[in-house]
């Protein structure tokens, strides 16, 4: 899978994510401009010492990205506002989760050009307007591993990286 953050801001958060892609085996994209430095310290906190393990792209714009991936690449932004729930669509292991930034989310026109790739995570109660980001990656990106029988685990009778007992 890969995961997609347009413009992050919050340190913590994505590295947080780059934990998430490196245990999942997942492809992290980050596009500019970045509300931090690369070299922040609360990021390679958050991140622990799972970068070193994380493949990750660095894009310079939303442009950038869109021209540096395969043609025909599937692409899910993930929203308030979708008319569909994430779990209402097949997802194959090569699509991209996108996700946007903390205080703004991803711009309408963006998601206005991509309205049939629009999905939501539900809110129950209406004072609550969104969850965190990296929460918001780890709901989606697990359902998709799920449904592709989560690719790539150790299914050798290991669990967390520990052997059975």
């Amino acid at each position: 899978m890969n995961v997609v953050l347009l413009e992050p801001e919050i340190p913590p958060n994505t590295g947080n994510v780059a934990r998430l892609c490196a245990a999942t085996n997942s492809t992290l994209h980050l596009i500019e401009p970045l509300g931090f430095q690369l070299d922040d310290r609360q990021l390679k906190r958050a991140g622990m010492d799972y970068w070193e393990h994380l493949v990750w792209h660095r894009w310079p714009n939303w442009p950038a990205f869109i021209s540096g991936i395969p043609p025909g690449a599937r692409l899910w932004f993930v929203e308030s506002g979708g008319a569909k729930i994430y779990d209402e669509v097949r997802f194959a292991k090569e699509d991209y989760l996108i996700f946007g930034r903390e205080t703004a989310g991803i711009p309408t026109a963006l998601l206005e050009q991509y309205r049939k790739c629009w999905l939501r995570i539900p809110m129950f109660n209406a004072p609550a307007r969104s969850l965190n980001l990296s929460n918001c990656v780890a709901l989606v990106l697990y359902e998709a591993l799920r449904q592709l029988n989560f690719p790539g685990e150790a299914r050798d009778g290991r669990e967390g990286g520990r052997t059975k007992e």
